[in-house]
């Protein structure tokens, strides 16, 4: 069963007596001592609070506000998820590789939710179709605030993971400045501080014949070095090509090219500009750019997570 955006506003008034019964039992599923009934994906939540943490439910007028949504335990759910990779093994090949493929974080409902949401023009602040800029062949729409809850709280629970390898990757390059704080929202405080205000998840669109150019996604003078991309489709059953692309460029030497290859609801994590690489005089800069491949056939979406904010 779907819950749709029809939903969104709480109160019974204009809903049908069928629409208003099927409120009623979702809600009395929830209110259960046995929500697993209708838990969706891998953790934590009902149905109905999963959907809440999407945004097609408000969690504090279910019902017309006679049931309260559980979102903090929907979000636990996604936290839990991301704490339970193996983040060891993940920096090690972000270390060696520039990128590392985690387990599946997202069930292919939560993919499918994410993808629709491309259609809501209310939740972006703004759509870059690319021909326009010469970026490539396709689209992609930033998240405006506040983000959708899922997007905030894969954004959040991964940063803390990722900001340990970020100061070691400072620190190997000799950089003086303060590091990289523990937590998400202290980090933002420093874009905000450097005008960079705007929020920088995104949605990216391709059908047949798109593809994206090499690039580096840098919005000010505050980045963070590395970032994520989660497939929201399945490759070979709801597109072909459309690979994830890196290419390492070293210094004195031919850049090196690497196609990264993913399924449904797994993240790819990859350096946002460069990495640090031992040589036999220390550590030397190693610049990274990524793209997508052309598409063959199909509809490609997938979501990005930048943990620094844009000017």
């Amino acid at each position: 069963l779907k819950m749709v955006p029809l939903l969104l506003g709480g109160g019974n008034s204009g809903r049908s007596t069928f629409l208003a019964v099927l409120l009623d039992v979702l809600g009395s599923y929830a209110m259960t001592a046995q929500p697993s009934v209708l838990r969706k994906g891998k953790g934590g939540g009902t149905l109905t609070d999963v959907d809440a943490i999407l945004g097609y439910l408000h969690s504090d007028y279910f019902l017309g506000g006679r049931a309260r949504l559980n979102l903090d335990k929907a979000r636990r759910g996604f936290e839990q998820r991301i704490a339970a990779l193996d983040w060891a093994a993940a920096r090690t090949s972000l270390s060696e590789r520039g990128y590392a493929l985690t387990a599946p974080i997202l069930a292919p409902e939560e993919c499918a939710s994410l993808a629709a949401m491309y259609a809501e023009a209310t939740r972006f602040r703004s759509q870059i179709v690319m021909e326009r800029y010469r970026f490539g062949v396709g689209d992609y729409k930033y998240f405006g605030d506040p983000l959708p809850e899922i997007v905030s709280s894969l954004r959040t629970s991964a940063y803390p993971h990722l900001a340990k390898l970020a100061n070691q990757w400072a620190e190997n390059l000799g950089d003086q400045s303060p590091g990289f704080p523990a937590e998400h929202k202290a980090f933002l405080k420093i874009c905000h501080k450097a005008g960079q205000i705007k929020p920088t998840p995104l949605l990216l669109h391709y059908e047949a014949g798109g593809y994206n150019c090499l690039h580096q996604d840098i919005y000010g003078e505050v980045a963070f070095p590395l970032q994520m991309v989660f497939l929201l489709g399945q490759p070979g059953r709801d597109w072909e090509g459309g690979e994830f692309l890196l290419v390492e460029q070293q210094p004195r030497a031919q850049s090196k090219a690497e196609v990264v290859h993913a399924d449904q609801g797994q993240a790819i994590v990859f350096t946002t500009r460069y990495r640090p690489v031992r040589g036999a005089r220390g550590y030397y800069r190693v610049s990274m750019k990524h793209g997508v491949s052309r598409v063959h056939r199909g509809t490609r979406y997938t979501l990005g997570i930048i943990f620094h904010d844009a000017k």
